[in-house]
């Protein structure tokens, strides 16, 4: 029987309201039990003391750029970065080539991820093509395996369909994911419309782009009851809708990156196009309001938005395309603004990065239960790391915080038991 032992870490299991240091036994690739005598036991051990034990992450909001477009990323070396980052479970986005607007596309991505270290969940689009005009098949969808529905990377174009989408999403268990974003107020934005902008003579990108979906999603929400979840939030005003519509009842979920807590278009002076995603990085008073949003309860899950490019694509500042990767940075850049500086216990942080997302999806992630997945990650929450973009998984080296010192350092992720990362690079202190 083939078992191992992780020995004298500090568990992390918000699904079961554990936090204390206790050995975890896994047996046959699921866990069998946290916290017992193990003496005798004939297993394969892990010392894990001064490390924390906690169930793999999960990353609702990726691009794994496959198919069609591979030379940026593909699911295999997509799912390696995010075992490098300690993320179990990825959810993938639709704006593929083709767009995964097909159960023929959803069957794909499912059998190329069984190959991966990492579980990967496909969304479905929303609308075909992406293109905002008719609704995708959303049954048929879901029969062939997708989690959600979105036009991420593009917003739905009109009230109407969105509202149609809510429903039929409702009637067939999916939750729609909605990419908040008025083109027309972009009209060619490049970055965040301010004074950096204005002194880099770029065009810029109001807040009001996101602000105006946000506050339609969220009306659609409210008068049809339908649930509706915010991706990737930006702004401050986007930010105090969303606590509002909660405060109020309307049942809206949303989601934040570490990117749009911990930093500022103030970077764009530089002008490289690794710091320009979309929505784009906003401004300090955006950041604060993101920050103490995340503190407080109104978002249900941190992500990363993983959009990886390759170097010679976004080596123009104004061509390059939008968007970072993240799966490899996400816990450290969260525990370095988040638990280090107080403002959240690693419990919390854990809570969501991983059981909230889970449970928002209905995937079987999230939890050490007994009898679970071993779907886990060991990390080591005071080890300080400077971010080397030539060291990532990824076939991409577009991160933001390269050149960062980040506390928080993945030493082994577990799919199923089976070890598909685990860290061999010096310590750089505590």
């Amino acid at each position: 029987m083939e078992q191992t032992l992780i020995r004298g870490a500090r568990v992390i299991d918000p699904a079961n309201g554990v936090d204390r240091v206790a050995d975890l036994l896994v047996r046959e690739g699921r866990i069998a039990a946290v916290g017992g005598d193990f003496a005798g036991v004939d297993a394969a051990v892990i010392e894990a003391a001064g490390w924390i034990a906690a169930p793999g992450l999960v990353d609702m909001h990726v691009h794994l750029r496959d198919p069609g477009l591979t030379h940026k990323e593909d699911i295999l070396s997509g799912s390696r970065a995010a075992a490098a980052g300690g993320v179990t479970s990825m959810v993938c986005m639709p704006n593929t080539k083709p767009v995964a607007d097909t159960p023929e596309v959803i069957r794909y991505i499912i059998e190329r991820a069984q190959a991966g270290d990492a579980r990967v969940y496909p969304v479905a689009a929303i609308s075909r093509g992406e293109q905002g005009e008719t609704l995708t098949d959303f049954a048929a969808l879901k029969a062939a395996g997708a989690v959600a529905v979105s036009d991420d990377g593009v917003p739905v174009k009109n009230a109407r369909l969105m509202q149609q989408a809510m429903a039929q999403a409702a009637a067939n268990g999916l939750l729609p994911l909605s990419h908040c974003e008025d083109l027309a107020i972009v009209n060619g934005g490049r970055m965040h419309l301010g004074a950096v902008s204005c002194a880099l003579g770029v065009p810029g990108i109001d807040r009001t782009s996101e602000d105006t979906i946000t506050a339609r999603e969220i009306a659609l929400a409210a008068a049809t009851g339908h649930p509706i979840h915010i991706c990737h939030v930006s702004t401050a005003g986007s930010t105090a809708l969303i606590r509002d519509a909660k405060a109020r009842g309307v049942p809206v979920t949303a989601e934040t990156a570490p990117h749009y807590f911990m930093l500022t278009d103030e970077l764009l002076r530089s002008r490289d196009a690794d710091y320009r995603m979309n929505p784009p990085l906003r401004e300090a008073a955006d950041r604060d309001a993101v920050l103490e949003a995340v503190c407080e309860g109104v978002f249900d899950a941190i992500i990363t938005d993983h959009a990886p490019h390759a170097p010679e694509e976004k080596a123009d500042f104004l061509a390059a395309p939008n968007g970072i990767t993240g799966l490899e940075t996400s816990l450290a850049a969260s525990i370095t603004a988040l638990v280090q500086t107080g403002r959240m216990s690693l419990s919390r942080l854990i809570e969501l990065m991983s059981l909230q997302p889970a449970r928002l999806l209905d995937l079987p992630a999230g939890t050490l239960s007994p009898g679970a997945a071993a779907d886990l990650v060991l990390f080591d929450p005071n080890e300080r790391w400077m971010v080397d973009p030539a060291r990532m998984r990824s076939k991409a080296r577009n991160t933001a915080f390269k050149g960062m010192t980040l506390t928080g350092r993945v030493k082994r992720t577990m799919l199923g038991g089976r070890t598909v990362y685990q860290d061999d690079t010096p310590s750089e202190g505590r």
